[in-house]
C-alpha cells in the first residue's frame, strides 16, 4: 500500500528537541480541529533524531492539517533554509527498536 508521506531533512544547526517540540504543539493544534480520538485514530509521524528527518503521514485530512500546521511552525521558528521537506510515497518508515520519536506520544502506527 503506497502512501502519502512527507520527509522532512532538518540542517544541523536547528536543535532536534525543538523540531520535536513543535511537531508535538502541530499535533496538538491538529486535535483542536479535529478532536482527540480522531488524531489518535487518523495521525501517524516519526521522529528520527539521529537521521534529523521527520515523516507525517500525511493520507488522510488529519495528518495534512498536521504536516501544513508543522511546516508553518517550522517555517516561523527556523526560516525556510533550516529545513527542506518533500512528499514521498511508499512503506512506513520503520524506527531502530526502543528509539523514542514524537509518535509515541501519538498511537504510534508508524
Amino acid at each position: 500500500m503506497n502512501r502519502e508521506l512527507y520527509r522532512y531533512n532538518f540542517d544541523s544547526k536547528v536543535p532536534i528537541r525543538d523540531v520535536e517540540e513543535s511537531l508535538l504543539l502541530a499535533v496538538l493544534a491538529a486535535e483542536s480541529l479535529h478532536g482527540r480520538s480522531l488524531v489518535r485514530l487518523d495521525a501517524s509521524f516519526c521522529l528520527d533524531s539521529h537521521k534529523r528527518s521527520c515523516i507525517v503521514d500525511a493520507a488522510t485530512e488529519v495528518g495534512r492539517a498536521i504536516a501544513r500546521i508543522f511546516t508553518g511552525f517550522l517555517t516561523r521558528e527556523f526560516g525556510e533554509e533550516a529545513f527542506k521537506v518533500e512528499r514521498v510515497g511508499g512503506p512506513p518508515p520503520i524506527g531502530p527498536e526502543g528509539e523514542k520519536t514524537a509518535s509515541q506520544f501519538n498511537s504510534g502506527r508508524i
